[in-house]
């Protein structure tokens, strides 16, 4: 009797299940991974909540939650059976600790239900500590120059390359290259360009950036310096004449302002190493043409293509966006006013074949008689200048001076016989064909050109303007 009373709890609950009132069987369950620090093989490897039984879906799916360090995971859920599925969107990252949290009440298909509260915390793929930024340059805060920088990061470790990059940004910062040193642990990244002077520069490094293992950085890193190490503004400090002897530009030791002479350029220093957009610095009022060139790392000189025009006041304008070395830009423009001192070319003197000579020539002083061969009609005339002629000046000059019929206008036309250059500054010059004085006096018009258009001696010197001489032909 005893031993049946003992039996009575079971053989009621017994009857009970049997009649359809409760069923008391606890809903199995095993989990994967099912101890703590448990390590997934790859990064899809899926986290499994296997039932005994039928399960209804959506509660069971509602507790099951995956984190990390950095936040939720997101993933994809399905059933294959009774068994339940994750598998992270992205893939687990390696050296990341995973917690998977199983909190509520979760029923079966045929009504049981069962409380879970577990916490599992597992790796994927490697359980690796994760990398460190140990050093880095420029330091943060500092102050550096603008040309020549090198950014380096060294790492505790190797680390991917592609990672490295892609999570690296250097704000202002364009092109720039990548180098990789000490088995992939140090970085060292150059750019295309110099900085801009006076800038605060910031980089960011995110925690995307992974070991050679995959492991990522615990923590985004970042930091800033500034490109304020030079302080001092460039600026002119001298600007003069210079010739150009035995290969060499060498200062003439004169002011600009006491003008330039012919053949001469125009030297411009300053007080600190300039940029190489100094070579398109200068301009000039009126506009001249030339070329510029260094002539050291703080100096230019500007070579015309011809001497400027005498008598012309010129200003050289420095512009203000001229830069040096480490792109500071000098802030205004420097201007300087200049003439040249290359004088005219002129005519000293004229002599007839009869010694008659003009020296000092003016409208009231501009007659100048000449014997004439009455059998040829030749005269000849010296011209003395006050100017050496080149070679190619004294080929084409003479061709210039012309000799024409003036008064009366019959007179028949003259031609040039005879071309002789006594030295380098004196013509001398025949013509045939002219009539003498009769009854009326015969004049000739004698034109030696000046202007542009006119003779020069060489080096672009001309004379200032005509010279008109009327021969007056007497026998």
């Amino acid at each position: 009797m005893s031993q049946l009373w003992n039996k009575l709890p079971v053989l009621l609950c017994v009857i009970f299940i049997s009649c359809g009132f409760i069923d008391l069987r606890p809903i199995g369950m095993e989990i994967e991974p099912d101890k703590s620090d448990s390590l997934l093989p790859d990064a899809y490897s899926p986290v499994i909540l296997k039932f005994d039984t039928e399960m209804q879906k959506d509660d069971t799916e509602g507790i099951m939650q995956i984190t990390s360090d950095i936040g939720s995971v997101k993933g994809d859920k399905h059933w294959e059976g009774n068994n339940l599925y994750f598998v992270p969107v992205q893939g687990w990252t390696a050296g990341i600790r995973y917690t998977l949290s199983l909190f509520g009440t979760i029923h079966s298909a045929d009504g049981r239900e069962m409380r879970i509260d577990r916490f599992i915390s597992f790796y994927a793929i490697n359980k690796n500590s994760p990398p460190v930024l140990e050093s880095y340059s420029p330091l943060g805060g500092s102050s550096i120059g603008t040309k020549s920088v090198i950014f380096e990061f060294t790492f505790s470790r190797p680390m991917d390359k592609n990672t490295v990059e892609s999570a690296l940004t250097i704000e202002g910062i364009g092109n720039k290259s990548f180098e990789w040193f000490d088995d992939d642990k140090t970085l060292k990244v150059t750019p295309e360009k110099s900085l801009s002077p006076w800038t605060m520069y910031k980089w960011n490094l995110r925690e995307s950036a992974k070991s050679i293992d995959g492991v990522p950085l615990p923590k985004t890193y970042s930091d800033y310096f500034t490109t304020d190490l030079d302080l001092t503004l460039p600026k002119v400090t001298n600007v003069y004449p210079a010739l150009f002897v035995d290969g060499c530009w060498y200062p003439t030791g004169i002011n600009l302002e006491a003008g330039l002479q012919s053949g001469q350029g125009i030297a411009v220093s300053f007080n600190k190493p300039m940029g190489e957009n100094i070579l398109r610095s200068l301009r000039f009022e009126p506009s001249l043409t030339g070329r510029t060139e260094m002539l050291s790392e703080n100096s230019i000189v500007y070579i015309f293509t011809k001497d400027p025009e005498p008598w012309t006041t010129f200003t050289l304008i420095v512009s203000s966006d001229t830069k040096d070395s480490e792109g500071l830009k000098i802030g205004s423009e420097y201007r300087i006013n200049f003439s040249v001192d290359i004088p005219y070319l002129n005519v000293l003197s004229v002599t007839a074949n009869n010694g008659q000579q003009i020296e000092n020539f003016s409208a009231m002083n501009n007659i100048l008689p000449v014997y004439v061969d009455q059998g040829t009609g030749l005269i000849t005339l010296s011209i003395y200048f006050s100017m050496m002629f080149g070679l190619e000046e004294k080929l084409n000059s003479p061709q210039k001076i012309t000799l024409s019929p003036f008064f009366p206008r019959t007179l028949p036309p003259s031609a040039l016989r005879y071309v002789h250059w006594i030295s380098d500054d004196r013509l001398f010059l025949q013509w045939e064909g002219l009539k003498p004085s009769d009854d009326v006096s015969h004049y000739y018009k004698l034109t030696i050109p000046g202007g542009k258009g006119g003779i020069t001696s060489g080096a672009g010197i001309f004379m200032k303007e005509d010279l008109v001489l009327y021969l007056e032909a007497i026998k």
